[in-house]
């Protein structure tokens, strides 16, 4: 087991094998337990699970970098080059980017990539990336 802790996050989903297909498919995800009503899934080492519950959706957003962002929202910070892949990836399997990559503070303390993408149900996932993990909460 990792010595870093791990978290746990459970969202709202309207279609399951939807679900499956995004996270699996797409973001490489492994799966874990399951019923009829959730799917757990390995999401780099962190357990996320989607339950089914379509009408739990959200679609407030904030003026980021002159950008709608969702507020809500999760996702990984990955290594910069680990970031790109993933970019390539969300490319290469057609999902629209909800903010495209880009980077933000650049040459400054925070100095970040960062891209927002969709799930199959709405739900908001950002991946993001800093040159130097002293950097993640920089000011």
């Amino acid at each position: 087991m990792s010595t870093r802790p791990r978290f746990h996050l459970a969202f709202p989903v309207v279609d399951l094998e939807a679900a499956r297909r995004f996270y699996v498919d797409v973001l490489g995800c492994g799966t874990g337990r399951e019923c009829p009503d959730w799917i757990d899934f390995d999401f780099e080492g962190h357990q996320i699970v989607a339950h089914l519950a379509p009408e739990e959706s959200s679609a407030s957003a904030h003026d980021v970098d002159g950008k709608a962002i969702p507020v809500r929202h999760y996702g990984l910070i990955l290594p910069w080059d680990r970031w790109e892949q993933m970019a390539d990836r969300l490319r290469q399997h057609g999902i629209p980017f909800l903010v495209e990559p880009y980077v933000r503070f650049a040459r400054q303390p925070g100095e970040q990539g960062t891209l927002f993408v969709r799930d199959p149900s709405g739900n908001a996932l950002e991946f993001k990336t800093f040159r130097s993990d002293d950097a993640v909460f920089a000011r």
